[in-house]
């Protein structure tokens, strides 16, 4: 098992706890401030994605490089890599097939499949959840001032979480294969 995969495995915790304390509050009626919980949960959860993201092609990177650490030509891919992943946001599945075939030469998305879940499916969930993401984190209120309430639904976020830790087992595989 990869060090982002373990890091991944301890950030998702958020998100899980995010949505175990709505559930706490959930009374009805729920307080008008509980669904701000599930927004926090997907944003913990997709920021659990992005940073495995990040981690893992430089885990990976690090064991590509060996040979070379400490040369110009070491330094110089890292330098490269850091200043990405500088940039790297918003992983949605194009920017993380860049990511790692650019710096592994591993096409990480092949292997995204599981169960009755095509690659396709996979793509398009993990771009939904990417863009519900944006969402949450910058229309979170609507014009009026009023919470949308709604934004994201309770089993929508316990799916999420799930999904994205398949997502990952499936990208390490596919590292590690």
């Amino acid at each position: 098992m990869s060090k982002a995969k373990t890091t991944f495995e301890q950030s998702i915790l958020d998100a899980q706890e995010l949505l175990q304390h709505f559930d706490a509050i959930n009374v009805k009626p729920p307080p008008e401030n509980a669904e701000v919980l599930k927004r926090a949960g997907l944003i913990m959860a997709l920021t659990a994605w992005e940073t495995y993201v990040e981690d893992r092609v430089s885990e990976s990177m690090e064991i590509h490089l060996k040979l070379v650490t400490g040369s110009h030509l070491g330094n110089f891919m890292k330098r490269h890599l850091f200043n990405e992943l500088k940039r790297f946001n918003n992983p949605d599945w194009a920017k993380t097939k860049h990511v790692f075939l650019e710096y592994t030469g591993v096409d990480v998305t092949e292997k995204w499949f599981w169960s009755n879940i095509d690659t396709e499916t996979v793509k398009n969930t993990l771009n939904n959840l990417i863009s519900k993401r944006g969402d949450a984190v910058h229309r979170s209120r609507q014009i009026t001032g009023e919470a949308n309430p709604h934004l994201v639904k309770r089993e929508e976020l316990k799916k999420a979480i799930e999904f994205l830790k398949k997502l990952v087992e499936a990208t390490d595989k596919a590292l590690e294969d």
